[in-house]
């Protein structure tokens, strides 16, 4: 059974359907991220079923729809730099940086770091 020291798994649930289909890896990884990080922060996206109205419009699912990724809320560059500069330190190979989140995955294709 997977025992997170940071996180509830409920926080990733689909906010659309309920559903959730986080794998275990991305979790304790996040988790060790929270660490890592020194500070707490809450996930504003987790997993997304493929009904999801953000999934909808993409060809093919994302990283949310696979477990495999988070939306991390953050409220200043300090916190933002942080998370990024562990989030790489920790093997994240998908982050996205925008105002209000750090969007974190573990996706296998070639690693990306792209703004919104």
């Amino acid at each position: 059974m997977l025992t997170l020291t940071y996180f509830k798994r409920s926080e990733f649930d689909c906010k659309h359907t309920g559903l959730n289909g986080m794998a275990p890896e991305f979790l304790e990884r996040l988790d060790r991220l929270r660490a890592a990080c020194g500070f707490a922060f809450s996930i504003t996206s987790g997993y997304r079923d493929t009904s999801h109205p953000n999934e909808c419009r993409k060809a093919k699912g994302g990283t949310h729809t696979q477990g495999i990724a988070a939306d991390i809320r953050i409220t200043n560059g300090a916190d933002r730099y942080m998370i990024v500069q562990n989030a790489l330190l920790l093997g994240f190979t998908g982050i996205g940086v925008a105002k209000t989140f750090v969007h974190v995955d573990i996706r296998e294709t070639t690693p990306v770091l792209w703004t919104y």
